[in-house]
């Protein structure tokens, strides 16, 4: 079985242990998801199964869409509910929705953003929440990121008993981002402490939330034999790539890891082309301009298809 499935991950769960599970629902072990979610996170999580494994990272090269709730007036160790509060501040009026809007603006295009110690990235080869479960400092890496967009997907609330204001929104955003530090810099932005509250990823590796599949309708599925219909082929993965349709000639050469030359493509010289066969991704050739050919840039399926 090979495939990308639009799981749906539900809240509770950490993205290794669905796919943990879906290794036991498919009876397939070569099974990886395409970009954590935090356990108290749900939605999209695509899930890479058998030869699909080999295009996880065009997957997560891939935007995301997340919907989420912002909460101004506190903040936390870990910039979601999930830690320690470390900061409150009793707001005695709502920010206006212009300033809001006016924040969130200067949060898009390319920026650097410097990731939260409640983390899984490496530090001389320790997770950032290693150091900061043992109370230890240690410099964090700045890391580039893409902001589309960052917007409000509806009027704010503000509770005037606790003094807090919540702002709903949506945004749009390249690989690496972390949103609940996004949601911490917002708060800067508008001069008070601020925490991620809720958080809902829409969209990711080109799936939507409605194309997305349980747990339960996985393993319903998979006791009728009907998992198929839940498979995308591996090519969703790379659809930003032009495609070549090879002939039996050009397979053979291809299934050899043989270079091609430009002439074989119609003298296209793309940085990237995606080679077909049998109405299947084979493989991925990168062009060598040195060379002024195209050679192997990653192999997926090299086995023999009708035509």
């Amino acid at each position: 079985m090979d495939g990308i499935i639009p799981l749906y991950k539900e809240r509770g769960m950490t993205s290794n242990d669905c796919v943990f599970k879906c290794r036991k629902i498919l009876k397939n072990k070569r099974v990886g998801h395409s970009g954590t979610l935090d356990p108290n996170v749900d939605g999209v999580l695509p899930i890479c199964v058998g030869k699909a494994t080999k295009v996880v990272n065009y997957l997560m090269d891939s935007g995301k869409v997340y919907f989420g709730e912002i909460t101004l007036g506190m903040a936390t160790t870990t910039e979601d509910l999930e830690g320690e509060i470390i900061a409150q501040q009793r707001l005695a009026k709502p920010v206006t929705a212009a300033a809001i809007d006016e924040a969130m603006q200067s949060l898009t295009g390319n920026l650097i953003q410097i990731p939260p110690m409640y983390s899984a990235i490496k530090v001389k080869g320790r997770r950032l929440y290693d150091y900061a479960r043992a109370g230890e400092s240690v410099e964090r890496p700045r890391r580039k990121i893409t902001v589309t967009y960052f917007k409000q997907a509806r009027a704010a609330t503000f509770d005037n008993e606790q003094g807090q204001q919540k702002i709903y929104f949506e945004v749009g955003c390249g690989k690496g981002t972390y949103v609940r530090t996004l949601a911490v810099d917002l708060g800067k932005k508008l001069g008070v402490p601020a925490v991620m509250s809720e958080l809902t990823r829409l969209a990711s590796g080109g799936f939507k939330i409605s194309q997305a599949v349980k747990l339960a309708d996985l393993s319903a599925a998979a006791v009728k034999g009907e998992l198929e219909q839940y498979l995308f082929p591996a090519d969703h993965a790379l659809t930003k790539f032009p495609h070549h349709k090879l002939t039996e000639e050009q397979w053979r050469i291809v299934q050899n890891g043989g270079f091609l030359l430009p002439r074989y493509l119609q003298d296209e010289q793309r940085p990237f082309i995606v080679l077909m066969y049998a109405e299947k991704a084979r493989a991925i050739y990168r062009f060598n301009q040195a060379e002024e050919r195209y050679q192997p840039e990653q192999m997926i399926d090299l086995t023999e298809g009708e035509k």
